[in-house]
C-alpha cells in the first residue's frame, strides 16, 4: 500500500468516526485520535521527509486535503452538536406558564367623560353640534364680547388665571395682559357666531379654570359644558322646554324643574335651575339642605348686546344659552357629595362606574 493509499484509508476512516461521534466529548476524542501529537495522521505526515523529491509533491497535496477534509467535518459537526445540547438544556431549563395567571382588571371610561357623552348624546338628538375652542382665551373673548363691563369682579386676579403677554417679557399682573386661561367655555359661543350666521345649535364642553380652592362644591379645573342656540323666534318657553328635556333624560322623567331668577352678565333674563332632590323625593333633607331642590345649572335668553359684539342683527334673531359643570352634574346623578373625588384618582371609587 502506498502512502496516498493509506492517508485516503486514513481520510475515509476519520470521517466515518467524526460522523458518528454523538457528544461533544466524543468528537474531541476523535480530533485528537486523528490531529493530536500522537495522532494517526500526524504520524503519517511526518513520515513525509523520508520521501523522495519526486513523491513529495503529490503526497503533499493529497495529505493537506485530507486535513482540510477532516477539520472540516470536525468544525461542522461541532457546531451540529453544540446546537443540539443548546436545545437540550433550554428544554430542560423551561418553565411552564401555560397556567392561568392573575388576570389584571380591565380599563375603563372616566366617569366625567362618561358624563360628557352622556350630555353631548342628549343635546346631538335635539340637532346640536359640537363645537370647541382654546383653552388659553384673549380678554375679549372671555369677558368683553359676553358683556362683561371693565370693573367687573370676575377679570381680577383674584378670579382668573392669567397668562404671560406673549407681546412682551413681563410677568402678567392685573391689566398688563389681556391673555388668560379661560373661565368658561362661552368664549367658543363667541368664536362660532363670528364665523357662522344664524341659525345656530351648538354644544361646547372643554376645560375651564379658576382661582379656586377646591372643596367638596368647587374645583380650580373642570370641565364645563354650554349650550347656544339662535334662530328667528326663539323664546324663554324653548329654553325651558329643552332644558326639562335634558333633566328627564339624564336623571329620569321622575325629576321636577325649577328655574330661578338669577343674573348673569351676557344673559338677560336669566336663571338659574334645580332638580328635584332625589333622596327625598322634595320634601327636604340632609342632601338638599332641607330645601327639595338641588341647583344644576344657569341659563338665560342671548343678550343683545352680544349679538352686537358678533354682528347679529338681536331685532331678527333671539337666543338663549346654558351652562352646567360635568363634576357637578356627575355628583347630583351618583350622589356623590364631594368633587374632589372625581379628581384624585382613587381607582377604589373610579371602579364604581
Amino acid at each position: 500500500m502506498t502512502i496516498i493509499d493509506e492517508l485516503r484509508s486514513l481520510e475515509r476512516e476519520a470521517l466515518a468516526a467524526v460522523a458518528a461521534a454523538g457528544t461533544l466529548d466524543a468528537l474531541e476524542a476523535v480530533r485528537i485520535g486523528y490531529l493530536g501529537k500522537k495522532g494517526s495522521l500526524t504520524a503519517v505526515l511526518r513520515g513525509l521527509g523520508a520521501l523522495s523529491p519526486e513523491e513529495r509533491p503529490e503526497v503533499g497535496r493529497v495529505s493537506n486535503e485530507v486535513r482540510v477534509a477532516l477539520e472540516g467535518a470536525l468544525d461542522s459537526k461541532r457546531t451540529t452538536l453544540q446546537h443540539a445540547a443548546r436545545a437540550e438544556r433550554i428544554a430542560a431549563e423551561a418553565v411552564d406558564v401555560t397556567l392561568p395567571g392573575r388576570r389584571r382588571p380591565v380599563g375603563r371610561q372616566h366617569v366625567l367623560h362618561q358624563i360628557v357623552d352622556e350630555i353631548v348624546e342628549v343635546f346631538a338628538g335635539l340637532g346640536y353640534r359640537i363645537a370647541e375652542g382654546p383653552e388659553v382665551e384673549l380678554d375679549y373673548y372671555n369677558f368683553t364680547a359676553l358683556n362683561h363691563p371693565p370693573d367687573h369682579p370676575a377679570r381680577a386676579l383674584q378670579d382668573t388665571f392669567y397668562v404671560r403677554d406673549l407681546s412682551g417679557d413681563r410677568a402678567a399682573v392685573e391689566g398688563e395682559s389681556d391673555v388668560l386661561l379661560r373661565t368658561h367655555t362661552s368664549p367658543v359661543q363667541v368664536h362660532v357666531m363670528e364665523s357662522q350666521k344664524p341659525p345656530i345649535y351648538v354644544l361646547a364642553p372643554g376645560k375651564v379654570y379658576r382661582r379656586d380652592v377646591a372643596d367638596p362644591s368647587h374645583l380650580p379645573q373642570f370641565t364645563q359644558i354650554e349650550g347656544l342656540v339662535v334662530d328667528e323666534d326663539i323664546t324663554f318657553g324653548d329654553l325651558k322646554g329643552t332644558l326639562e328635556h335634558f333633566v328627564h333624560a339624564m336623571f329620569g322623567p321622575e325629576r321636577r324643574v325649577r328655574l330661578r331668577p338669577h343674573f348673569f352678565p351676557f344673559t338677560e333674563p336669566s336663571a338659574e335651575v334645580d332638580v328635584s332632590c332625589a333622596i327625598c323625593g322634595g320634601q327636604g333633607c340632609r342632601t338638599c339642605g332641607g330645601e327639595g331642590w338641588l341647583e344644576i345649572l344657569g341659563c338665560g335668553m342671548v343678550d343683545p348686546n352680544v349679538f352686537r359684539y358678533v354682528g347679529i342683527d338681536p331685532e331678527r334673531y333671539t337666543g338663549f344659552a346654558f351652562g352646567m359643570g360635568a363634576e357637578r352634574i356627575a355628583g347630583l346623578k351618583y350622589g356623590v357629595p364631594d368633587l374632589r373625588l372625581f379628581v384624585e384618582g382613587d381607582t377604589r371609587f373610579l371602579h364604581q362606574f
